[in-house]
């Protein structure tokens, strides 16, 4: 009698999960605006380096950290103009003086990620001082043969749109190619045979987690924000690179097949674990990563990519686990996983707990919302 309660309780559970709605657009941005005026009051000084009291270290404030946050604003800016997201924006780059962290030489991507928000500024106000300093750096970078810089999936994300918005603006397709090298060496070979696992679809973060590393329950460590970075990768890059790029199909491919996988990987609650093949290994709902995937699958429904009938239940399942678990009444976003590489890093996880670093939490939130709006 218990078990076919408990089988009643799981097809009702699963039915009501199913039948959830989406959100009106007024809903959406609500709370995306919700979460972003919490950040901004929490920053008003948008030059103010970053102390983190767990680390007792302070940061520059265009790191990457930062740089993913400012992507998100962007997005929201995007979909709602308000001069308060673009002033907020300007500013933060003006009191960095539109400059990387450890200057133009470094070949880090993550100094490089700030390049993204300074970039789309400027094609909103084409000063030169705007895209100076990302275009030296890259083009330094060009300068040389080197192509193993991004031996860590989350590079993938922070300047592989970089270079395919140099790209476009000067119609240059060096940019292209050499971003490709870079994308190539890191699936291909970084590792043991490249980051990326062509029969499971998905990524290893770096080489300390290609096999014979296991997770507990003897599966492949997949990290779920690693691969949320590359799928985010994937659409920033896709939406913008010219479809006669020749490797135009791999990125598409690549992005078609990772949506694939991460599907049946999603929690019954709507949110994905931080190991993606494990539930056991810190288990339990994580923003960063959702809202990554989240952003990705919306914009292949909006792009005529993705089927709708097959990815906006899970979507609507994700955005409103999001909302409903994770964001405050504050703006304050909870279940954030803070910086690291791996399941255990930040853990554990709660609704009230506070991450190392905030911002990056939100620019994915936002990213995601950006997406969502859209949907029909």
């Amino acid at each position: 009698m218990r078990k076919i309660f408990f089988l009643s309780f799981l097809f009702l559970e699963a039915t009501i999960i199913n039948a959830q709605k989406l959100p009106s657009k007024t809903e959406v941005l609500k709370v995306m605006r919700l979460a972003n005026s919490y950040f901004m009051n929490q920053w008003p000084d948008a030059g103010k380096e970053i102390f983190v009291p767990s680390k007792n270290r302070t940061w520059s404030s265009h790191i990457w950290t930062r740089a993913v946050y400012y992507e998100g604003l962007m997005a929201l800016y995007s979909i709602d103009k308000q001069n308060t997201y673009y002033d907020y924006a300007v500013d933060w780059a003006t009191k960095h003086n539109w400059s990387l962290r450890d200057g133009i030489k470094t070949r880090n991507a993550d100094n490089q990620c700030c390049g993204q928000t300074y970039i789309d500024l400027y094609l909103i106000d084409k000063k030169k001082e705007r895209i100076k300093d990302i275009k030296a750096s890259i083009d330094l970078m060009m300068a040389t043969n080197k192509a193993d810089d991004w031996n860590w999936i989350d590079a993938i994300q922070m300047a592989l749109p970089v270079f395919t918005k140099l790209g476009v603006i000067y119609n240059d397709t060096n940019y292209f190619h050499r971003m490709y090298e870079m994308y190539a060496f890191a699936k291909y070979k970084h590792g043991t045979n490249g980051l990326y696992n062509p029969e499971e679809h998905l990524w290893w973060r770096d080489k300390d987690f290609v096999p014979p590393y296991k997770e507990p329950n003897g599966a492949n460590c997949y990290w779920s924000r690693g691969n949320g970075w590359v799928v985010a990768a994937l659409v920033r890059t896709l939406q913008l690179l010219p479809k006669t790029d020749p490797h135009y199909n791999e990125y598409l491919q690549d992005y078609k097949d990772m949506c694939t996988a991460l599907l049946p990987l999603q929690r019954t609650d709507g949110c994905w674990n931080v190991s993606l093949m494990d539930s056991t290994h810190f288990g339990g709902k994580e923003l960063t990563g959702t809202s990554l995937f989240t952003y990705g699958f919306a914009w292949g429904i909006n792009n005529g990519i993705l089927d709708k009938k097959m990815y906006k239940p899970a979507i609507v399942k994700a955005w409103n686990c999001m909302v409903k678990d994770c964001v405050h009444k504050d703006g304050f976003l909870g279940y954030v996983q803070g910086t690291g590489k791996e399941p255990k890093d930040g853990q554990p996880l709660s609704y009230d707990k506070v991450p190392d670093f905030e911002d990056y939490g939100l620019g994915a939130f936002l990213l995601a919302g950006s997406e969502v709006y859209k949907l029909k």
